[in-house]
């Protein structure tokens, strides 16, 4: 992983994803984005990303089966749980991740998360 590898932005809602975006690239955050566990998947492949924010309901392949499936490709990434459910902290304890931002959340809220968990300004 490369000090310019994007954070990976996992959301089933357009717009949640494109919003994510937009506020990470505009504090100089390379960013990634994907519809669902299967797609994200596919981009884990192809880029390391230097952290994963998290939808855990989502069509194709959810949040579980996604920390699942990168568990047994051997492949440990942070990942931090966006969602808006009650139950947003144990869901992270299940899959293993480092935090949790719930939903909705603000501009600073968000930034300071994905800064706080190791992401920086990409080169």
């Amino acid at each position: 992983m490369t000090d310019d590898a994007p954070v990976l932005v996992v959301d089933d809602d357009a717009a949640i994803r494109d919003a994510v975006r937009d506020v990470l690239e505009s504090e100089g955050i390379a960013v990634e984005t994907a519809a669902d566990g299967a797609d994200a998947l596919e981009k884990v492949t192809r880029q390391r990303p230097r952290l994963v924010l998290l939808d855990m309901r989502m069509p194709v392949l959810d949040g579980w089966a996604f920390a699942s499936a990168l568990r047994e490709r051997g492949v440990m990434l942070p990942v931090v749980v966006m969602t808006a459910a009650a139950d947003a902290t144990r869901w992270a304890e299940e899959i293993g991740a480092i935090g949790v931002v719930p939903k909705p959340f603000g501009v600073t809220e968000l930034v300071s998360a994905v800064r706080r968990f190791g992401a920086t300004p990409g080169a």
